[in-house]
């Protein structure tokens, strides 16, 4: 299958040239360590409603890596972005030790304008499956040098620090010559400069209860008015809600509901347009789940939510997967997490 894919890649370019005009969108949310029960939990606290209830297309993903049957984010990020199991701890290289290339690489071949939005830092170890290449998800100071070598057009996201606080002593912000810098979400939506990122954070960004600033969904808005900006080119953005998994290790339901509901929030945005956009593929996951959390107990006339953790880690369940748009129907069904890659260039590459 993988094969197949690829030569479709080859032969698109040869007879028909790079993306043409009507080249589907792609947005790819992922809420990192939601299980079933995180979106449940979130549901409830949220007056029993949730902007997920919009798809009609739902799926279970299997999010083993390629030596755990519980994953970890790095493991589970290159799966998505590049279609292969791995190790844990490992971003975009195979477990043969292969470099592989992302699915936000193969859309700027096809001449897509491309965005990341997390609500950890940018290095961390989903956003970087999209372009790095490391051995270790903990090599933050490589992932950022590579960020800065990479054909990533917007960014926002934490860790600024790593691009100018380096062993090697070298300012990477200035080396970006052809990008600019936004201080704030009004900077970032004025920037007129080919290239722009936006450091929400020195480090990783605050949790939502402690005062986060922007909301997802509004940095979600402002990401789509960016990657919209240039008239028929197509994009691809990935969105992540970071701090939903950080709730789930620090089993604090409060932390986990919170950040559910600032990504249902973006999630909202991303579903308005693709009302608004039907040439738009908008697919929503997880990359595993956290915390192993139990709804036991609640109020029913406030939909208020109480419960317990099993663990402080991941756990090895299924997650669910919702899409709508273009190419929506094949993400139904049961499948490993390396078909979200599969689907996603099907559709990039208009293949049957």
């Amino acid at each position: 299958m993988r094969l197949y894919l690829l030569f479709a890649i080859i032969f698109g370019r040869l007879f028909f040239g790079a993306a043409q005009d009507n080249s589907p969108n792609i947005i790819l949310m992922i809420g990192d360590g939601t299980g079933l029960t995180q979106i449940t939990a979130g549901m409830y606290a949220n007056g029993n409603k949730t902007n997920l209830e919009s798809f009609s297309t739902i799926g279970l993903v299997k999010t083993h890596s390629s030596n755990s049957l519980v994953t970890d984010s790095a493991a589970s990020g290159t799966a998505m972005a590049s279609g292969v199991k791995t190790l844990n701890g490992v971003i975009g290289i195979s477990s043969r030790n292969i470099k592989t290339p992302s699915i936000l690489e193969y859309s700027k071949e096809q001449k897509y304008v491309t965005g990341l939005i997390a609500t950890s830092s940018i290095v961390h170890a989903t956003p970087a499956s999209f372009y790095a290449k490391v051995t270790s998800r903990k090599k933050y100071q490589d992932i950022a040098l590579q960020l800065s070598e990479s054909e990533v057009d917007y960014f926002i996201g934490g860790g600024r620090k790593h691009f100018t606080k380096r062993d090697d002593k070298r300012d990477l912000l200035n080396e970006m010559s052809d990008w600019s810098f936004a201080k704030n979400l009004t900077a970032f939506d004025e920037a007129t400069k080919g290239r722009v990122g936006y450091f929400t954070s020195n480090d990783e960004p605050e949790k939502l209860l402690d005062g986060r600033r922007p909301a997802l969904d509004e940095g979600v808005k402002s990401m789509l008015k960016k990657l919209t900006s240039k008239e028929n080119t197509p994009f691809f953005l990935m969105v992540e809600g970071s701090q939903i998994d950080w709730g789930g290790h620090a089993n604090e339901l409060d932390y986990v509901v919170s950040e559910f509901l600032d990504f249902d929030k973006a999630i909202g945005v991303a579903v308005a347009f693709v009302k608004e956009n039907p040439d738009t593929l908008l697919i929503v996951t997880a990359d595993h789940e956290t915390g192993g959390l139990g709804i036991s107990s609640g109020n029913i006339k406030t939909f208020t939510p109480s419960g317990g953790f099993v663990t402080s880690g991941h756990t090895a369940a299924m997650v669910p997967v919702f899409a709508m748009g273009v190419g929506a129907e094949q993400f139904s069904g049961i499948y490993e997490n390396t078909a979200i890659f599969d689907k996603m260039l099907k559709v990039l590459n208009k293949t049957p």
